[in-house]
């Protein structure tokens, strides 16, 4: 049955000569797999730039509850983030998004908060001018309540360890290696306990920032079991050192 629906890209992959298959975050049935045929013929350019992570599209499918792969009918420009693909920076970041929500986004049923979250953080890391260099960390850092392990703020600065494990803030050390030093926890605490604008205009110095990030990684990957290697994290540490 035909049904309409906004995606978010999250990747795709070649399917045969001719098609692809999108992974898309839908906001009216989470998670979903699309056929896009005719991707690979002489007439596609255009069609095949539209096709990049973080595009939100409207889209016409196929849609079939039992089916692994839905097929599309048709579809049109919701918001263009063209303001990622202008700056090598943005672009990291989004491949870097990318990377990570195609490994922790698997359910199959609409979650229309956590959706416009995302579109949300999708439009102002395309129209913001500056003040991104701690994007990528605010948006783990919010993404974390939407996928239900957010530590909340830490109610005593004499809490000096944040635990990766119990996602919580200690005042001593846990009895295991999972945890944060006091420098970077104070800097987590930051991080959990202002608003996302706020979060962005947290001073770091570049080995900071990559610190931070490495630690916010290790902790989505605990409670995210498939998040496993981060491979664009790499770029990130070169681009933001």
């Amino acid at each position: 049955m035909l049904q309409k629906t906004k995606g978010i890209i999250l990747h795709q992959i070649k399917y045969t000569d001719t098609g692809v298959i999108v992974q898309f975050y839908t906001r009216e049935y989470g998670r979903q797999p699309v056929l896009i045929r005719g991707m690979h013929n002489r007439k596609s350019g255009r069609q095949n730039a539209l096709f990049q992570p973080m595009f939100i599209l409207d889209l016409v499918i196929y849609y079939r509850e039992s089916r692994e792969i839905q097929i599309l009918k048709d579809f049109s420009v919701a918001y263009s983030p063209a303001g990622i693909y202008s700056d090598v920076r943005k672009s990291c970041i989004a491949v870097f998004l990318s990377e990570v929500l195609s490994s922790v986004l698997r359910e199959e049923s609409p979650n229309h908060e956590l959706f416009d979250y995302l579109e949300q953080s999708v439009r102002y890391l395309a129209e913001c001018d500056e003040g991104f260099l701690n994007f990528h960390i605010a948006f783990l850092t919010g993404l974390s309540a939407y996928l239900g392990f957010e530590p909340g703020r830490r109610d005593d600065p004499s809490k000096k360890y944040f635990d990766l494990r119990n996602g919580n803030f200690q005042i001593l050390p846990p009895p295991h290696t999972d945890f944060c030093e006091p420098h970077i926890t104070d800097i987590l605490a930051r991080f959990f306990g202002v608003p996302f604008e706020g979060m962005l205009n947290i001073p770091l110095t570049g080995k900071l920032r990559n610190e931070v990030l490495d630690s916010m990684v290790k902790y989505f990957g605990i409670h995210l079991p498939l998040l496993k290697r981060v491979n664009s994290i790499e770029i990130l540490r070169e681009i933001f050192s």
